[in-house]
């Protein structure tokens, strides 16, 4: 107790007529410093300082990227500053932090519950994008309610948790069609997305969709058929979806997108090993997109392919960390929804890196922690608190058991 509060004393009878005076404790009750203490020993301390690190290394390349793009969307009328896009990312970030702070502050069941009603929300929301949404550049993903919301990024983390929670019911009844649920709502989300158009965003979420479906217990024959279903679904895109038509052809042929792709892939090897410098990058200047999709090349030019590989590392590093985490866990929905709010944020900075690598279609695409953005930002975040909430443990409690070879098996 600390002996600079002050004591409040408790008068207890004694048999023989006797008053004893004793000191009341506090010891039982929890306050808000205390529970702080338990969330920081619970808590997975090194993913969330891989997370930060790559926090704080986006705030700088939204500062070395932003004069680019403000001078491009710059308008005779209207000069942005060249910080413009930085000074917003720090607001952007700033509420980001803050749900994710309080996301990883919730119990297990509570993130469950508030990830399901995430992804109702949203997937209704994006019932009306097609309607009400704003277009840009020919697609509609935003819808303006009061401010500008994008749907899909906030479906993406529920998406990844209802996902795992209808697979973790085989765990009470194997003979729950969970498999051709998922595929029903998988199938739902893809098409809101392809009326948008976002391709990219619909290979994202089935690529989650995979990870999920294959860690639950999917058989080898099953794998197939979902590999060979998933190539059969590609090729009727390139066929009858002209979005996806445009990208691949641009992409293997050349075209206004591959000239993009191209330029990021000249602007991500210009600067060598070391960079150039902060702000001393030239090729970053006529780069489209430099603070959102092909940040990644203007990290290369400035601060040099070392920097770039470091990156690549932080990535790995989280997926093996949450690997790690999740190695003698046996409750099957939290190694489900860790594994795929994990390939979620990896999927998404890898097709990202790709694409400024000249190794894959343009798809528009974040790199997540790093790229400037509004609801990006702030989803992504916020799945970063699932993600840390999920993985939670307190070393007093045991954990619930789960024979995932018997779920194999099956």
């Amino acid at each position: 107790m600390d002996a600079h509060q002050p004591t409040r004393q408790v008068a207890t009878a004694l048999p023989g007529g006797g008053v004893r005076i004793a000191p009341r404790t506090n010891r039982y009750r929890r306050t808000r410093r205390s529970e702080l203490v338990i969330w920081w020993r619970e808590i997975d301390r090194v993913l969330l300082g891989l997370v930060l690190t790559l926090v704080t290394v986006g705030t700088v390349a939204v500062a070395a990227s932003s004069p680019a793009s403000a001078h491009r969307l710059s308008t005779p009328g209207k000069a942005l500053g060249d910080l413009y896009f930085f000074w917003l990312h720090l607001r952007w970030l700033a509420v980001g932090l803050f749900a994710m702070f309080v996301a990883s502050l919730l119990p297990k069941e509570t993130t469950r519950r508030l990830a399901i009603l995430l992804a109702a929300a949203m997937l209704v929301a994006l019932v009306f994008v097609p309607i009400f949404g704003s277009e840009v550049k020919g697609a509609k993903r935003w819808l303006w309610i009061g401010f500008s919301l994008q749907p899909s990024e906030f479906l993406k983390p529920g998406f990844a948790i209802a996902v795992a929670w209808i697979l973790s019911w085989r765990v009470r009844d194997p003979n729950i069609p969970v498999i051709p649920i998922t595929i029903a709502l998988m199938g739902l989300i893809g098409a809101l997305l392809m009326a948008q158009p976002d391709f990219g965003s619909t290979v994202l979420f089935c690529g989650v969709w995979f990870v999920l479906v294959l860690l639950s217990g999917l058989s080898v024959s099953k794998v197939g058929w979902s590999l060979g279903g998933g190539i059969l679904i590609v090729i009727l895109a390139y066929l009858f979806y002209p979005n996806a038509t445009h990208r691949i052809d641009a992409f293997l042929s050349g075209g206004s997108e591959f000239d993009q792709v191209d330029l990021a892939m000249r602007t991500l090897v210009s600067g060598g090993w070391s960079g150039s410098g902060l702000w001393l990058g030239s090729r970053k200047m006529a780069l489209p997109e430099a603070h959102t999709d092909y940040i990644f090349s203007v990290i290369g030019e400035e601060f040099g392919l070392i920097a770039c590989a470091m990156i690549v590392v932080l990535y790995c590093a989280i997926v093996v960390r949450v690997m790690m985490r999740l190695a003698d866990e046996e409750d099957l929905f939290t190694v489900l929804a860790a594994a795929g709010l994990t390939s979620q944020l990896a999927g998404q900075a890898f097709i990202n890196i790709l694409v400024n690598l000249q190794l894959f279609p343009s798809k528009g695409m974040t790199l997540p922690l790093i790229s400037y953005g509004g609801s990006s930002t702030i989803a992504l975040l916020l799945g970063v608190g699932f993600l840390l909430a999920i993985t939670r443990r307190n070393p007093y409690l045991s954990r619930e058991t789960t024979d995932f070879r018997e779920l194999v098996r099956q």
